[in-house]
């Protein structure tokens, strides 16, 4: 069993302890704001096991019909997930209007508080982990299911508030009041999650990850390396598929600029922490590239180097050459 897997059943485990607990909770106080919280742990159960499968296709090898492999399906682990969220969020604020006209009493508060609050800890402790993980395994769905833990103990502990609140006041429309109000956080907290995963399925442009490959190209220049542009960067669950246009010396053999692309990919794979396959398009250089060409002894030099262009993720990312002199 891979990592990625390890950490999603330890969510999927957590989750359904956490179910019970809080079910446990609302059954014995008949509030609405616990029920919030504990119909969000069915969400977490069902995203953590659309999660659990999602790791396994997406450690699947590369095939005929998925040259790419399949690590997109983390961005529909993704929604999936921000769609259950979405929807846990309409089912709890249904209810809580249903209890504006049909009101019942809240009993065993200080109970109900207590076990929500133990629940809160694991959920944030767990998320912790999970976020972390994550993130050092560049695991989009770890991620999210990690933040998906702690949103839910923030929440959780938003609810132990107002319970208190509650029953220093008498007032019972708190009880409805914060349930409603966790709807709707639940409600926002799915909609970024949808937002996320549509950008992923749309190959929208991951501008963390590009600032951090412009930053080793500018660390790791070589002379040769005359101008980069047309960079774009895809992500497939952990891996990245990155790529560009080189600009070459035009006087170089097939087999130099074999060597200088080869080169080049080593260079970014040994210093990305995400495994990269590349797609380099050699370009020869034109009188035009001269100004900015640090080139030593070249043969067809028309004009002498003055600058180098600083490569940013603005102009590496344009479709042109960097044609303007310094």
């Amino acid at each position: 069993m891979s990592r990625q897997m390890r950490l999603v059943l330890l969510s999927l485990v957590t989750g359904i302890v956490l179910m019970l607990i809080k079910f446990v909770a609302y059954f014995i106080t008949e509030s609405n704001a616990i029920f919030s919280d504990a119909a969000e742990s069915i969400v977490n159960i069902a995203a953590s096991g659309f999660a659990y499968y999602s790791i396994y296709l997406a450690a699947q090898p590369k095939d005929l019909n998925h040259p790419y492999g399949h690590g997109k399906v983390e961005f529909f682990s993704v929604f999936v997930e921000g769609a259950l969220i979405f929807i846990a969020g309409s089912v709890i604020l249904v209810k809580a209007i249903y209890n504006i006209f049909f009101p019942q009493p809240v009993a065993n508060v200080e109970e109900g508080m207590l076990l929500i609050f133990i629940t809160s800890l694991i959920n944030f402790g767990v998320g912790f982990y999970l976020i972390k993980r994550g993130r050092a395994l560049r695991s989009l769905t770890i991620e999210a299911d990690g933040k998906h833990l702690q949103i839910d103990a923030y929440s959780s502990i938003g609810l132990i508030v107002g319970l208190f609140i509650m029953k220093l006041t008498k007032l019972p429309w708190i009880d409805l009041a914060l349930s409603i109000v966790l709807g709707f956080f639940i409600l926002y907290n799915g909609y970024k999650l949808l937002r996320k995963s549509i950008s992923g399925l749309m190959d929208e442009s991951d501008q963390e990850v590009i600032d951090e490959v412009v930053a080793i190209l500018k660390d790791k220049r070589k002379t040769e390396w005359i101008d980069v542009h047309n960079l774009r960067v895809q992500r497939y669950g952990q891996e990245l598929h990155i790529d560009c246009h080189l600009t070459l010396p035009n006087y170089y053999d097939l087999s130099q600029v074999h060597d200088s692309i080869s080169d080049f990919d080593q260079i970014l794979n040994a210093n990305l922490e995400s495994k990269t396959e590349f797609f380099i398009h050699a370009d020869p250089c034109l009188p035009e590239c001269c100004h900015y060409c640090a080139v030593e002894d070249c043969p067809i030099r028309s004009e002498e180097f003055k600058k180098h262009i600083e490569w940013t993720s603005v102009n590496v990312t344009k479709n042109m050459k960097h044609f303007r002199k310094a």
